[in-house]
């Protein structure tokens, strides 16, 4: 199965659309869009844009030609978990807050090695979880494989994916930074539209502080520092906030100790 196959099969399914219904959207056959699925065709340049230009993403997103370039991917084959087995404070938040008495659906935005995903699927949330790292992924799966769950892991950029489904639970955490400052609006926009009344948006930041030096392992060309507070007025309206915070604290991440300042945010949606 091709990339290209898997991605189709993905997006038509996020859409919630049947082969038949994709084939009629896109004037094809639904023997075709099967054949596409299970990779036994590959599209011409000329379809490849009416897909994409259907689905608002771009070829190479569905050729699987992104630049999955992070400095995670390397760390993230070593043995043990990068970060560590500890469960986050505001994972544990979650439980707290919207316990899954019922179906509950939550998404992981830049779930790392899924350490978070599998706890999430283990307390009986139904989880998918995404990143730009394929060894962070392949962690992820085979740690909830052992934990004898399933979570619905798959690799993509955030800064080349809109969201589709609505979620009760959008949790994301160490990974706005890599949100450059034009485009948080529209990335923090398409997180409240997709999250169900009462959900819950949780997420957090660093921010930048004249008095903190930067972290050595700190991506100059990729990360940028939110301002104090930024975080939290993209949730002024219709928001309730559960928890609203900064802290400082220590890390030794990238081999030497130094200091993080970090917003952080539990939302609820109330209408």
């Amino acid at each position: 199965m091709s990339v290209f196959s898997d991605r189709v099969a993905r997006l038509r399914k996020e859409r919630k659309l049947t082969q038949m219904e994709l084939a009629e959207a896109l004037e094809f056959s639904r023997q075709t869009v099967s054949n596409w699925e299970k990779g036994k065709i590959e599209p011409s340049v000329g379809v490849l844009l009416k897909i994409a230009e259907y689905f608002g993403i771009t070829t190479d997103f569905l050729l699987g030609n992104e630049a999955y370039t992070t400095q995670y991917e390397g760390k993230y084959k070593q043995e043990g978990f990068y970060w560590g087995s500890k469960i986050n404070r505001l994972a544990r938040e979650v439980l707290r807050l919207i316990p899954p008495e019922r179906p509950l659906r939550l998404l992981e935005v830049g779930c790392g090695e899924g350490q978070a995903a599998v706890f999430f699927a283990r307390n009986g949330y139904h989880v998918t979880a995404f990143d730009i790292a394929a060894s962070g992924l392949a962690k992820g799966r085979k740690l909830a494989k052992a934990a004898g769950v399933h979570v619905d892991f798959f690799q993509v950029d955030l800064l080349h994916h809109d969201l589709v489904n609505d979620y009760d639970v959008i949790y994301s955490t160490d990974v706005l930074e890599y949100v450059p400052p034009k485009k948080r609006e529209q990335l923090l926009r398409s997180f409240r539209d997709h999250t169900t009344v009462g959900g819950l948006n949780v997420l957090d930041t660093f921010v930048e502080k004249s008095f903190i030096d930067v972290a050595p392992d700190w991506e100059h060309s990729k990360e940028f520092y939110w301002q104090t507070g930024e975080l939290f007025s993209h949730y002024r309206e219709n928001w309730k906030f559960e928890l609203c915070e900064e802290t400082i604290f220590d890390c030794d991440s990238g081999g030497m100790p130094h200091q993080h300042c970090m917003d952080m945010i539990i939302a609820r949606r109330m209408t």
